[in-house]
């Protein structure tokens, strides 16, 4: 649960949402992206209230919102193409949805291929999902994302579970990424240096509460010390 948060994000803006496990990452990404409905307060999107919207509406402004999930989220046992497409089925009705899942358009089969080639691993496109290393199921994932055509990209702790040097690597891509295609991109991290040699601004949160709210170069030492010396409270989300 989130108690009290208050936050902007600027077009076009990268930040880095960082805390102890519990702190309510997941929840407030979730939230953003219109999956989850909140108790009380709003969320708006383009300065329009995500809640105060039609159904149609709703599916609408989530599709312009990119969401990299932790575990990737990729069907296993279809091919990468398929997994890339699906990224786009919030835009489309539910038959033309699954035509272009099983009967792919040579448009979109282009359009797939040209974000795997920016990711470095377009001879996979035809390839089974769960045959791909996870690396490269990471940025399958991160593929089906953008290929949302999405205005802001969310991604909850995308390298939670890869080494320091592929970590970097990863955090580059997507910086890299929003900052050719001017996204707003907001990325949860457990990894403070990497957040922030990455992010010009990093929001702390703890038991559900944000703590700070800063640019990077105004953070000290004391400011992610106190972030977690309390970790061992009761988590709230």
């Amino acid at each position: 649960m989130l108690v009290d948060v208050d936050l902007a994000v600027e077009p076009g803006e990268a930040l880095a949402l960082v805390g102890p496990s519990g702190a309510g990452k997941t929840t407030l990404l979730r939230l953003l992206n219109g999956a989850l409905r909140p108790t009380r307060g709003t969320v708006a999107v383009e300065g329009r209230d995500l809640f105060a919207l039609s159904a149609s509406e709703l599916r609408a402004a989530r599709a312009r919102v990119g969401f990299v999930h932790q575990d990737h989220a990729l069907v296993p046992n279809v091919r990468v193409a398929q997994n890339v497409i699906a990224g786009r089925l919030g835009q489309r009705g539910l038959l033309p949805g699954l035509r272009s899942l099983v009967w792919p358009a040579r448009s979109d089969l282009l359009e797939a291929h040209a974000v795997l080639l920016r990711l470095g691993i377009e001879e996979k496109l035809f390839f089974r999902t769960d045959t791909l290393s996870g690396g490269e199921q990471q940025r399958a994932a991160i593929a089906r994302a953008l290929f949302q055509r999405p205005r802001a990209l969310l991604a909850d702790e995308p390298v939670a579970s890869v080494d320091p040097i592929r970590a970097r690597t990863v955090i580059e891509l997507l910086t890299g990424l929003a900052a050719e295609r001017a996204l707003t991109l907001v990325v949860s991290l457990h990894d403070l240096a990497l957040a922030r040699a990455s992010f010009p601004r990093i929001v702390g949160l703890r038991a559900g509460r944000v703590c700070f709210d800063r640019r990077t170069e105004e953070l000290s030492e004391a400011d992610y010390a106190a972030l977690y010396e309390l970790a061992q409270e009761k988590p709230d989300a």
